[in-house]
């Protein structure tokens, strides 16, 4: 598929995907319109990397579909001096629009192998780390904006240290088997989160909620 057809279909992922859905903040849309969804998959499915679902990875992993990380982005309300930490880069997508974003952007990814693919589509001011996803990376932080590319099932209270004063969390949020996109708070050291739409979202591991605990 050449070139001209996958700017079409970003094109139309934008009119169809992004636009119905509320994701009506300009620069998200115009950094999801810029970066090549197709070159963050395995080749034989760049094809379908423009499809509303969620496009696997490998290693039991998949990427958002693009409403996801859209309506996320907008309700993060990303500014061009924040710093960002994406848990759970997988192959960089996320990361690589959050560059576009914010002013300085964290990739975490424990599984070595998934940051390979996305290679040098990923952009070079772009951090790339490696750990286990359900730590963070404090090395880095504070950071104005965290977002977690998936859903899981609690935000540990390790991540929720690393925000500073007025960051969000950015994720997925699966309770009673439903997921829901949602939105947490770090205000004068007390954080709060608010649910805002039922979504489908890949499950990211090592996320279990505590037995006595959920959101």
């Amino acid at each position: 598929m050449g070139q001209h057809n996958f700017t079409e279909l970003r094109k139309a992922m934008v009119a169809s995907q992004l636009r119905t859905t509320a994701v009506n903040d300009p620069r998200v849309v115009e950094a999801m319109a810029a970066v090549p969804r197709e070159r963050f998959v395995a080749a034989d499915r760049a094809g379908l990397a423009y499809l509303d679902i969620s496009q696997p990875i490998g290693q039991g992993r998949a990427m958002p579909a693009p409403m996801v990380l859209g309506r996320l982005l907008t309700e993060a309300r990303v500014r061009a001096s924040d710093r960002a930490l994406v848990i759970g880069s997988g192959t960089g997508y996320a990361a690589a629009v959050l560059a576009l974003l914010a002013g300085r952007v964290v990739a975490l990814e424990e599984d070595a192998s998934l940051p390979a693919i996305g290679g040098a589509a990923v952009p070079a001011g772009v951090q790339q780390v490696t750990g286990p996803l359900a730590a963070g990376w404090a090395a880095a932080g504070p950071y104005d904006v965290i977002l977690v590319d998936g859903a899981i099932e609690s935000v540990p209270q390790g991540i929720v240290d690393q925000l500073a004063e007025g960051g969000r969390i950015a994720t997925a949020l699966v309770e009673n088997g439903v997921t829901r996109l949602a939105i947490g708070t770090n205000v004068g050291g007390s954080f709060g989160v608010s649910t805002f739409v039922e979504a489908e979202a890949p499950i990211l591991p090592g996320f279990a909620a505590p037995e006595a605990f959920r959101f």
